[in-house]
């Protein structure tokens, strides 16, 4: 019975130990000189700009203030909205890591030829790791996107 006792008391020391280890690491999947910018854009679907963002599968560029270093990428979902920062996640920001969507299906860095999936932001070429993604809040009343992080 004594042993039984030790056991668990070991047991429930070693997952303790465990979670605490794993709930401490960063989330954040981004290379540590990744520019921190605040975000804060509001979109007003109903201007030309953004027309594209009134269906699904169409996307724009923004490059406003409040847009964060590069820009943004934002995408209509059949969920929502989807937006994804401009600079490459997982290399130290230069003239040749800004993200471009191509073919209207995928987004491609030129520094190093990776490639992720538009819609879901999966990696598929080169990167290991997703483009960092914005939250966003749509009113369909007013037809405004807000996107903040």
């Amino acid at each position: 019975m004594k042993n039984i006792h030790s056991a668990l008391r070991i047991l429930t020391l070693f997952i303790f130990i465990t979670l605490a280890a794993t709930s401490c690491r960063s989330t954040d999947e981004t290379v540590d000189c990744f520019p921190n910018s605040p975000i804060s854009v509001v979109l007003n679907l109903n201007l030309p700009s953004y027309q594209n963002l009134n269906h699904p599968g169409g996307w724009v560029y923004v490059n406003e203030q409040g847009s964060g270093t590069r820009g943004l990428i934002v995408l209509r979902t059949n969920g929502g909205f989807k937006v994804y920062d401009r600079n490459a996640p997982h290399l130290c920001p230069t003239t040749e890591t800004t993200l471009s969507v191509v073919d209207n299906i995928k987004l491609y860095c030129p520094a190093d030829k990776s490639e992720w999936i538009l819609l879901t932001g999966e990696p598929i070429k080169v990167a290991q790791i997703s483009p960092k993604i914005y939250l966003s809040q749509y009113d369909p009343n007013s037809n405004v996107l807000s996107i903040y992080n």
